[in-house]
């Protein structure tokens, strides 16, 4: 993941720059409305929900600055002198197959993909159904759609963008698909008019792994977020290269202070908080601490933990196998064998033995 992510900070166009900056203010002033809506609606906010209409928001902003900007400039060009051709064709993707196969399905994938958060969010977040959905998904790309073909409703004389009615299709397509996807996700950890579970202390390996696994897909994102919002803004305000060296060690030492301050808030306060449940640990209903610990022994106890996941995550290869044979003959971790107290040596007794 972290790769990844370097690799694409290299080369991450200015649509992206611009939806990173404008998140934060647009979470500013959107996240309070949304949230008392909310809270009137259901009469109650849950911390996911939270975490949930900031993503939202990210990727409202995300959506409009891929599909509008950058905006056209200068006195000539397109938008300026000359409009887009619009595609009014249905399925005029299959001639582009026969030419470039790769690119056209590549492309028909990302128009896809980019319209299946806006399903994902009308059904979980707006409770809306399939028929809803739909209407929803069309609405907001005949919108984009018209916007391009108009030059932004009128601003410019042209159209800047092209107009194609595949991407209607596409887009659609993708919005439902994510309603889908959140349909099957819901139907699998509904828990209406059902009591939770209780947290277990014994959890078993299976129950551990994925736990960590989403715990560590949580520190990637958590981790990720605030790194993009300083690179997208060190670029556009400073102008710095994609491939300055600047950039480059302004970007290791990111990585390394958001990972690290995303990896102890997941796994040391939070849990530390929640008697040992972390947040993936909060949906799996399961705790880390075996045993109730306090003081030093519990300092000790996620200290040692804390060690051995970095070198997990870090050094995984190395790492997997022999903490799994370790739980393999042992049934628990090294840091569960930490005791609830640590042993008491009474020094007045050994003098007076003496």
């Amino acid at each position: 993941m972290n790769a990844i992510v370097n690799i694409y900070l290299s080369t991450f166009c200015d649509s992206f720059n611009m939806a990173i900056l404008l998140w934060p203010l647009l979470s500013l002033l959107l996240c309070a409305p949304i949230l008392v809506l909310l809270y009137r609606r259901d009469r109650w906010l849950k911390l996911t929900t939270v975490f949930a209409i900031y993503a939202s928001i990210l990727y409202a902003a995300g959506l409009v600055c891929f599909t509008l900007y950058p905006l056209p400039t200068g006195d000539s060009g397109p938008g300026i002198t000359y409009g887009m051709t619009p595609i009014l064709d249905p399925f005029n993707f299959l001639y582009d197959l026969q030419r470039d196969s790769i690119d056209t399905v590549m492309q028909l994938s990302l128009n896809v993909a980019l319209f299946v958060p806006l399903g994902f969010i009308a059904k979980t977040l707006l409770k809306k159904g399939a028929l809803a959905t739909l209407g929803i998904s069309f609405a907001a790309t005949l919108l984009i759609e018209i916007a391009q073909l108009t030059g932004l409703f009128g601003a410019y004389p042209y159209s800047f963008r092209t107009f194609e009615v595949d991407d209607l299709i596409c887009n659609t397509l993708g919005g439902m698909l994510g309603w889908a996807l959140a349909h099957i996700l819901l139907r699998f950890t509904a828990q209406e008019g059902q009591q939770l579970p209780p947290i277990t202390h014994n959890p078993g390996f299976l129950r551990r792994c994925i736990t960590l696994l989403t715990d560590a897909l949580i520190i990637d994102t958590c981790a990720i977020i605030p790194r993009l919002v300083i690179v997208a803004g060190l670029r556009v305000a400073f102008g710095i290269d994609a491939y300055d060296p600047l950039l480059d060690q302004a970007n290791v030492v990111l990585s390394i202070l958001c990972y690290g301050s995303a990896f102890v808030v997941v796994e040391v306060v939070i849990p530390w908080i929640q008697n040992g449940a972390t947040p993936a640990g909060m949906f799996y209903r399961m705790s880390c601490e075996t045993q109730k610990r306090t003081g030093m022994t519990r300092v000790l106890f996620y200290g040692l933990r804390a060690i051995m996941l970095l070198a997990l995550f870090v050094f995984l290869r190395y790492c997997a196998l022999p903490f799994a044979l370790f739980y393999a003959c042992t049934r628990k971790m090294p840091y569960d064998f930490i005791p609830a107290t640590l042993p008491h040596y009474d020094v007045s007794q050994s003098f007076s033995q003496e």
